[in-house]
């Protein structure tokens, strides 16, 4: 798993993209606090992020930037909105992350064949598997 730094890097991403559309709602609040639970951040540490970002951090391996990605989508997706500018934005970290333009776009399109946009993280990462193929 990642490092301290590495964890503060992601939430600190998941943050500035929660803020794409100017506003964070208490959907994504809670969203984000949860993943920072899941990532052994206190509250106290993860409140600051919103004020100061943490050093920014590459994820090493493909299977953590993809988890990052989906987080991502998942993010976007809590509070049941998904604006222009988050998806354009959400599109150009995955590039980013250097993941393959085909996936991240499929990726984007199936979302909405599930529930609350959700994808099963297996369809993810067999939609990743066919472009690394």
């Amino acid at each position: 798993m990642s490092t301290y730094l590495e964890k503060l890097g992601i939430l600190s991403q998941m943050i500035s993209f929660a803020k794409a559309d100017k506003e964070i709602k208490d959907s994504e609040y809670d969203f984000l606090l949860g993943v920072a639970k899941q990532l052994e951040v206190d509250k106290e540490t993860f409140d600051s992020l919103f004020h100061k970002k943490a050093e920014k951090v590459l994820l090493k391996s493909e299977a953590e930037r993809i988890l990052q990605f989906h987080r991502l989508v998942l993010l976007m997706n809590v509070d049941q909105e998904q604006r222009l500018v988050e998806i354009e934005q959400l599109h150009n970290i995955g590039l980013g992350f250097g993941l393959p333009q085909a996936a991240i776009e499929q990726v984007l399109t199936v979302m909405h064949n599930y529930p609350d946009k959700v994808v099963p993280p297996a369809v993810l990462i067999n939609i990743f598997k066919a472009y690394n193929n």
